[in-house]
């Protein structure tokens, strides 16, 4: 039977397999060192896991557009695909808290310019990067994009980012996503670094599991993992369980718990329907008594792609596009708020979103090729300004956007 090795900290912890007979996956602990994950402690029994990777291995595993190039590299090569074929090829590769050995061999990836891909963005270049570092590309997600080792020589650093592009279904999904992220921060919330690239085909996220001062990488879980969840799980949830699950862990609750609600306000006024249980996460260090809130990351204005898209999760049983009354009572009933302390939060929020309307408005102005759907966000946004309860954007919203006028 393979086996694929698990370590913290460069120490052999335990040992993962695939009883294919019975479609389980099963972990051993091999060593009463460090837990692999905040809901694995060491216990000497197995933990198996029924059809899916267990949470912790799963949230590494490529979606959609990763996951169908893999599918067609590794059918052809063995004739067949499951999860723990993909997770052997990749895991060697994984910079994290955890590392893994498989019977896999670990690949030596050279680092690409960052220079080089901040002004050549064009799909060949896209190409070039994941043909580069396919076999490292342990994130999930639907959209194009690739894990990539850029140098900077500014700095004279080499970094790991993730690189994402967009095609025709999704147009402009880079600025955005950059746009959308810039409003969480003005609202007070970390982010990753990003950067764009010169024609707006990529944005750069670098990523935060990294600590410059240890010169280690910290732990990292979804959500969706501490949930006990795998990523086919990750629509089914509520903000609810999100908030009891970042206050039950966290080491400064208080701070966590409030950046948490301002990213969740953030996601509503946004138009993010896309906010599940994968797009939220903690951090913490190596003694797993530090645990905090993670950078907002992965958030878009989904409305003007699907019109009559929702919230991904539930709010109050419910998804809708809850306005100032709800999400304010959803702070002080599931975020341990304050009334006052909700209220101030969410006025942040809403000034950051007027703030970042202005900033909409005047790229546009010097940038048309945006023009369609910065004026769809313009208008999904203003339509948050009125701080009311949708159901799902009224139609005349978009309809009447310049976009759907000129059409």
């Amino acid at each position: 039977m393979k086996k694929i090795e698990v370590l913290v900290e460069n120490k052999k912890v335990g040992e993962l397999f695939f009883e294919k007979e019975k479609n389980s996956y099963g972990f051993n602990y091999t060593a009463d060192f460090k837990p692999i994950s905040l809901i694995m402690p060491y216990r000497a029994s197995t933990y198996n896991w029924k059809y899916k990777l267990h949470p912790i291995f799963d949230m590494n595993m490529p979606e959609g557009y990763l996951f169908e190039i893999f599918k067609k590299y590794l059918s052809k090569e063995h004739g067949y695909i499951d999860d723990f074929l993909v997770f052997s090829y990749l895991s060697p590769n994984i910079q994290s808290r955890l590392t893994y050995k498989s019977w896999c061999n670990k690949n030596e990836f050279v680092s690409l310019d960052m220079n080089e891909i901040l002004n050549n963005d064009t799909p060949d270049t896209f190409t070039k990067i994941l043909n580069t570092f396919l076999t490292k590309n342990a994130i999930s997600g639907v959209q194009p994009k690739s894990l990539a080792l850029l140098n900077d020589k500014e700095s004279l650093t080499t970094k790991e980012y993730i690189i994402k592009t967009w095609g025709e279904e999704y147009s402009e999904l880079s600025l955005n996503e950059y746009f959308c992220l810039k409003a969480v921060e003005k609202a007070g919330v970390k982010i990753p670094n990003i950067q764009l690239s010169k024609n707006k085909k990529f944005l750069l996220v670098e990523r935060f599991n990294y600590d410059k001062e240890s010169d280690g990488f910290v732990g990292f879980e979804e959500i969706l993992v501490l949930l006990g969840k795998n990523k086919d799980e990750k629509y089914g949830g509520s903000y609810e369980q999100i908030a009891k699950a970042v206050y039950s862990v966290t080491s400064n609750k208080l701070q966590s718990i409030k950046e948490l609600y301002k990213v969740i306000v953030m996601n509503y006024l946004l138009k993010n329907g896309d906010a599940h249980l994968k797009n939220f996460g903690i951090l913490y260090d190596n003694s797993l008594k530090n645990i905090w809130f993670a950078p907002a990351y992965d958030i878009v204005n989904t409305v003007v792609y699907l019109h009559k898209d929702r919230p991904a999760l539930s709010m109050f049983g419910k998804k809708v596009w809850f306005g100032k009354k709800e999400l304010i009572k959803f702070g002080v009933q599931s975020c341990y708020l304050s009334p006052t302390e909700a209220k101030e939060m969410y006025e942040q929020c809403i000034e950051s979103l007027k703030s970042s309307i202005e900033v909409l408005k005047s790229y546009i102005i010097h940038n048309q090729d945006f023009k369609d759907i910065g004026e769809m966000m313009i208008a999904t946004w203003s339509l948050s300004l009125d701080e009311k309860t949708y159901k799902e954007v009224p139609n005349e919203v978009i309809r009447n956007s310049p976009k759907s006028k000129r059409a």
